[in-house]
This record gives C-alpha cells, sequence and structure tokens, in this order.
C-alpha cells in the first residue's frame, strides 16, 4: 500500500539509498497529492514523505552535471519543501478540528520549515515568498508557535537582504534589483527554541529558560535593528520594558533597554536600568561610562558621575582603554562642580581635583585629543593659559578640524590680546562649521573688539538670516517640544514662512539722523507683527531654538547697539528677546541696562531686581546691580552684591574693578589690592568666558 511505501522510503533515506528512497516516493504517487479527503494521518504521512524526497535529491551526488541542471535539481528540491509546508499546515489545520492537545503536534511541519531554510538560505528571494506563503496559511492553534518561528525568520531575511527602498509588499511581485548583493548578511545559523516564555527559576526549567530567553533575545535583536533604523527608540524601549518580567539577570537584555532609553531621551530610566547592568557584570566598564555619560550631559548628576567613574577606575588594568575615560569623567565632574561651588575653598580643592584626574588621564593615554582638549581646557579656567597651549595643540594636531578645539584656541588667543590672530583662527573654524552659532558670537566679540560695534553688527544680521534659513518655522510646529535629541535641521523647505528676521534701523540713510517718529512707530508696528508670528510659532520645536534666537536678539545685537548708542534700536531687541521669553532673566537684565543708559535709575534697579530674583546666582546681574548701587550712593548694599558676584565668579575683572571703586568711596586700605587683582585677572581675560564651551562627554 501507499503507506507502506512511504515508510519504506523512510527506511530507504536512513541508509543511504536515495535513489531507492526517491523510487518509493514516486511509487506511492506522492507527486499526485490532493488536499480532498485524506485522513488526518496521511497527510503527516505526505509531509514526512516530501521531506524525504528532498532529502535524497539534496543528498544526491552529481559529478559532472551542468549548471543549468543544477538549477533544475535545487528547483526540485524547494518544490518538495514547499509541498512538505502545504501538507504540515493542512494536517495542523485538520487536526486543529479533531484534536485538542497540539503540544506534541508540531514536530513534522517544523521540520519543513527547518528544512525549507536551510536548504535555500542562500536564495532570499526564494526564502520570502516561501515564508510569506506559510505566513497566508490559515491560522490555527496548533501552528501558532510554529508561526512565530516563521515570522522571525521572515524578519531576518528582510532585514538582512532586503534593500530599505525596494521593500514589496506580501501580495506584489518584488521590483528588479531589489536585493542587496554587496554586504548582504546569512542568517544560516537561525535559532528555533520553542513555547512562551519561562519564568520559573526552578533548576529543573534551566533549560527551557534558557532557550526561551535566546528566543526572545533573537527576537528583540531584530525589532532593535528594524526601529533603530526608523529612529523609533522610544517605542523599542517600550516593548523592551514589556521583556523585563522573565529578564531577570539577563544583561543582554537589560543593556539593549538602556541603550533604547538613552537614545530615546528618558534619561533617569536609562541610568537606572544601565546601574542594574553594572551589578550583573561588575567588570565591565561600558555600562558604568554610559550611565556616566548621561549623568554628565544631559542630567547634571555630578555626584553619581563620579561614583561609576570610579568603579571603572577601581577596576585597574582590567578596564582596559577605558581606564583613561572614567579619569576624563571624574576630571570633567570635578571641573562641573568647581563652577557650581558658592565657597572659594571648595572651587580651588574641586578645580585641583579636576587637573590632577585630567592629568591621569593623559598620561594613561596622551594620543587621545579628546582628553587633551579637556586638560587645556581646564587649565583655561584657572588662568594657567601658557601652559594650556601645548596640550591643546596636541589635539589639534590629531583632530584639527574639531569645533571646540578650535574655538578654544581662538579664546586663549583672546586671552593673550591677539585679537586678530583669534579672529583669523575662528574664521576657519567657521569655514569648516558655518552652522555653529557659538562660533558666531565669539565672532561678534571679536569683530567688536577690532573694528567696532557696527562692523560686528554686520554678522549679528548673518546670525539672524541663519537661524531663519536653519530652522523652518512651517516645519517646526510639527516637531515634539520634549525630544531631548536635537532634531537633524534637514532640507530647507521652500514654503515661505512669512516671518523676516532682520536687525532694526531707526536712522535716516543719508544724514544718520533719527527719523520721524510717524516712521518709527510704523516700523515698530510691522516688527511686532513679524514678533507675534514668532511669537504663535515659539510654542512648538524644541527650547534651544529659541534659546539660541534670544541670544541673538540680546547678548549681540542689543549689547552692540547699546556699545554704539543707539538705544532706540537696543529697545526694539529686547521687546524681540521679551516676546519670546518674557519672563528670562535676561532679558530683564538688558532692559535695565537700557534704562540705567538713559537715566532711569530707578527702573533700571527695579528690573534688576526681579531679574536676580529669577536668577539669584547671576553674575551679570549682581555686578550691574552693585555697580548701580554704589554709584547711587548706596555704597554698602552694593560692596554686598559686588561680593556675591565674586563669590559667583571670582576670575571677573570687572567685578574686582567695581568692588574696588567701592571700597575706595569709603576709604579702605583694601581698595588697592582689589585693583590690581583687576589688573592680573584681566590681562588673561578672554573675549568670552572659557565657561561657554561644553564640557561633556
Amino acid at each position: 500500500s501507499g503507506d507502506s511505501l512511504l515508510l519504506l522510503a523512510k527506511v530507504h533515506y536512513v541508509q543511504g539509498h536515495y535513489r531507492d528512497a526517491q523510487g518509493m516516493c514516486a511509487r506511492a504517487g506522492v507527486d499526485d497529492f490532493s488536499r480532498h479527503e485524506k485522513p488526518v494521518y496521511q497527510l503527516r504521512m505526505l509531509a514526512e514523505a516530501f521531506v524525504i524526497k528532498g532529502l535524497s535529491l539534496d543528498h544526491q551526488s552529481m559529478s559532472g552535471a551542468s549548471r543549468v541542471r543544477l538549477s533544475e535539481r535545487e528547483e526540485e528540491c524547494l518544490s518538495c519543501y514547499l509541498m512538505a509546508c502545504d501538507a504540515g499546515l493542512l494536517y495542523l489545520q485538520e487536526l486543529d478540528k479533531v484534536c485538542v492537545c497540539f503540544t506534541s503536534c508540531q514536530g513534522p511541519v517544523y521540520s519543513e520549515h527547518v528544512f525549507l531554510c536551510r536548504h535555500v538560505s542562500n536564495c532570499f528571494l526564494g526564502v520570502s515568498r516561501c515564508l510569506r506563503r506559510v505566513m497566508r496559511a490559515v491560522e490555527s492553534r496548533g501552528s501558532q508557535s510554529f508561526r512565530k518561528k516563521v515570522a522571525r525568520r521572515l524578519a531576518e531575511v528582510l532585514l538582512g537582504s532586503v534593500c530599505e527602498e525596494a521593500y514589496w509588499g506580501p501580495l506584489s511581485p518584488p521590483p528588479p534589483g531589489w536585493l542587496k548583493r554587496e554586504g548582504a548578511t546569512h542568517p544560516k545559523n537561525a535559532i528555533y527554541p520553542s513555547g512562551e516564555a519561562v519564568i520559573s527559576r526552578t533548576p529543573e526549567h534551566q533549560e527551557a529558560r534558557e532557550s526561551s530567553m535566546q528566543d526572545a533575545s533573537s527576537v528583540y535583536d531584530l525589532l532593535s535593528i528594524a526601529m533603530a533604523r526608523r529612529g523609533q527608540y522610544a517605542m523599542l524601549s517600550e516593548c523592551l520594558e514589556r521583556a523585563m518580567k522573565f529578564s531577570y539577570n539577563e544583561f543582554h537584555l537589560w543593556y539593549q533597554l538602556g541603550l533604547s532609553l538613552m537614545a530615546s531621551g528618558k534619561n533617569e530610566g536609562a541610568v537606572s536600568v544601565l546601574k542594574e547592568c553594572v551589578a550583573m557584570k561588575p567588570q565591565d566598564p561600558i555600562p558604568p561610562l554610559l550611565a556616566a555619560k548621561v549623568c554628565i550631559n544631559q542630567l547634571h548628576w555630578l555626584e553619581d558621575a563620579v561614583s561609576l567613574s570610579a568603579g571603572v577606575v577601581a577596576l585597574g588594568e582590567g578596564a582596559g582603554e577605558f581606564l583613561p575615560r572614567a579619569h576624563l569623567a571624574i576630571g570633567l565632574c570635578r571641573s562641573l562642580q568647581a563652577s557650581d561651588a558658592t565657597l572659594k575653598a571648595d572651587r580651588d580643592e574641586f578645580n585641583r581635583r579636576a587637573l590632577q584626574s585630567l592629568r591621569k588621564a593623559h598620561a594613561l593615554d596622551p594620543g587621545d585629543p579628546q582628553i587633551s582638549f579637556y586638560l587645556s581646557l581646564q587649565l583655561a579656567l584657572v588662568r594657567q593659559v601658557s601652559e594650556a597651549m601645548e596640550p591643546l595643540q596636541s589635539a589639534l594636531n590629531i583632530r584639527g578640524d574639531d569645533p571646540h578645539s578650535l574655538h578654544l584656541l581662538t579664546l586663549l588667543l583672546s586671552a593673550q590680546k591677539h585679537y586678530q590672530h583669534a579672529l583669523d583662527t575662528l574664521k576657519l573654524a567657521i569655514n569648516q562649521h558655518p552652522d555653529n552659532f557659538n562660533l558666531l558670537f565669539t565672532k561678534v566679540k571679536l569683530e567688536e573688539v577690532l573694528f567696532g560695534p557696527a562692523a560686528a553688527l554686520q554678522t549679528c544680521a548673518e546670525m539672524l538670516q541663519l537661524w531663519q534659513s536653519r530652522y523652518d518655522l512651517t516645519r517646526l510646529s510639527e516637531e515634539d517640544d520634549t525630544s531631548s535629541i536635537p532634531p537633524d535641521p534637514g532640507p530647507l523647505s521652500k514654503k515661505p514662512s512669512g516671518l523676516h528676521l532682520t536687525l532694526p534701523d531707526f536712522q535716516e540713510t543719508e544724514t544718520g539722523s533719527q527719523s520721524a517718529p510717524s516712521l518709527a512707530v510704523s516700523r515698530l508696528e510691522q516688527a511686532m507683527s513679524e514678533v507675534s508670528a514668532i511669537s504663535s510659532a515659539h510654542r512648538h520645536g524644541p527650547a534651544y531654538i529659541w534659546t539660541t534666537l534670544e541670544h541673538i536678539w540680546l547678548q549681540a545685537a542689543g549689547e552692540l547697539f547699546m556699545a554704539d548708542g543707539r538705544m532706540k534700536e537696543a529697545q526694539f531687541c529686547v521687546q524681540e528677546a521679551g516676546t519670546l521669553f518674557p519672563a528670562s532673566h535676561s532679558v530683564l537684565l538688558l532692559k535695565g541696562r537700557v534704562a540705567e543708559l538713559r537715566g532711569n535709575d530707578t527702573e533700571a534697579k527695579s528690573l534688576y531686581d526681579e531679574a536676580l530674583a529669577i536668577n539669584p546666582r547671576g553674575h551679570q546681574i549682581l555686578l550691574h546691580l552693585g555697580k548701580l548701587l554704589v554709584r547711587t550712593g548706596r555704597v554698602g548694599l552694593g560692596e554686598k552684591m559686588l561680593r556675591d558676584a565674586i563669590q559667583v565668579e571670582n576670575t571677573a575683572h570687572e567685578a574686582w574693578s567695581g568692588l574696588g571703586e567701592a571700597l575706595e568711596s569709603r576709604g579702605s586700605a583694601q581698595a588697592p589690592d582689589c585693583f590690581l587683582t583687576a589688573l592680573e585677572l584681566e590681562s588673561s581675560c578672554p573675549i568670552r568666558p572659557f565657561t561657554i564651551i561644553p564640557r561633556e562627554l
């Protein structure tokens, strides 16, 4: 009978008689397979028979066969495996109607699927078509676990072999040129574990638990690849969080979750998860350094970062190449703590520790440009300007186009009063990084010193136009304001935004005299309409974009107009910035300075007080308020404000000079010491503070 012939085909295959096995399959009539009115057991035997026939064809030697014949043989094998899959799926569907227990019914169709994928592992088009064909079969309860394996295998093929731009739908034919022939991955050793996640920690379930974890890890790895390509890190982190219920002490999944939380901007959660990774693998230096990076760059949790980095330092040589990076992280934390310190003794101690850690890092890895750069920056912060040049030159020799290194070189040259050389260096940096606003702010200050406020205003106008062209307001309204990752500006939209950012000019072009009041009013009305357009748009998009625009109006344009004696234009800039951030202490400070220059001391003091209430440690606020109080006769209170300004920033020569004037006005013998300190600090003062350069890992 046919059943006997199929059993004989099995025997011949086991004995290695592949031709005889094929003959028995042919005599049994497996090629005449019909889906109708077949007993359930016979469907299973047919599925096994197709597998036997396919394997026999695959193992049968064909010495001297032509390429055409080999191709025909491969197509015949593929056809057998496809028929095996069809028969196996039909067997499960029929079994679903009569059987309740399915735990032992998946063996045949699972085997057909394995042989199918192994046979055509190098034929991605065949794999994708076959797996999609299996997925389109009517689902039964017995095939649910099997379908999960098929879906994972299909995901492997699509992710590893199909171009992003050439994906086609399951029911449509593949487009030409869909295959990535260069660098395509070949997931040949796919693992096909069974069942759902095993949570039990008992010893008898250890093997099943490991198999389940291996299955889950491979699926989540595929998910990570797919979502990371599209930047869907928040969704990826949510998916990985669901896996934590069966991932106790499983480092890989916890580490993946930590990375996804970092990428999605969930910084507190990322640090917590990475700390768990540190507990699982205390000898691995990477998770604690990643957690320290988040603590420094995003959260400003400096003591946590020091603790994490100290754990890497404690590994000693076991940390390998990461040991210098750990010392660097500690040095950056100490440097930032020195900037935050309120007492001079604490500040000096933190600066000493920062230099110590950074010098250790530099000694361990003198060829690391980032370590050399931050060592130079720390030396500059403690005003050792000449000593800062050597490590900075080392950093520039390795990475000569780094904008922060070139910026620091510019500031060091300006601290040595080589302003023209500093401007030449800065122009080189701007040529390589034309969209860097931090460099452009420094350029404005240098041009003001070298050529006067009027020349620097041209750069301000260019900065406003750059801001408008870089951040398309029509596109910003569609972005998420809570995103922690600055988005790529992207291509500029051709859609006009209706907003024109230009510097004000309330002077006649020919005579330079003040324009008529009516003209000024009309221009202010036009400006306010543009400002209202900004106000309606500034609620959208990341906050740093609008902070940059506020700085352009205040720190660049507004201060330059005041230095040039053009109060109306300065007032206009303040109004622009105030529309963006009405409660900004920077806006209130500049308003107070404008009022003070106009002789309105009472209004200026009121504005300074409001700014100080918002930012009690504002160095510039304390400085201007203290000078105002001294000038208006309230020397005692003014001296207190100036001392507070020095406590916040003890290298500010303006505060020391102001304190000297206050002490001199009441006949104190300490006034000359203050003036000498101011002169000494002014001799090494850069055009902008060294702290404008970010200290980040």
